[in-house]
């Protein structure tokens, strides 16, 4: 399961959820407004590497190459 960053709309509240999946709803704490990712910080390949493409959302993408 993975500990992952969000951030409300509403309220601004950034926070860490530990979810079962990375497309798992999550609420805010304080406001109970759905919250999306928060991506922040530097993003790394499968292979440990810095990369300058990755928007951090896997979904969206073939892979790291």
């Amino acid at each position: 399961m993975p500990l992952l960053q969000y951030k409300c709309a509403r309220c601004k509240k950034s926070f860490e959820e530990l979810v079962k999946k990375f497309d798992c709803e999550v609420f805010c704490p304080v406001c109970g407004e759905k919250c999306d990712r928060d991506y922040s910080g530097e993003v790394f390949s499968s292979t440990g590497k810095p990369t300058k493409k990755c928007s951090g959302n896997c979904k969206t993408c073939g892979g790291c190459k």
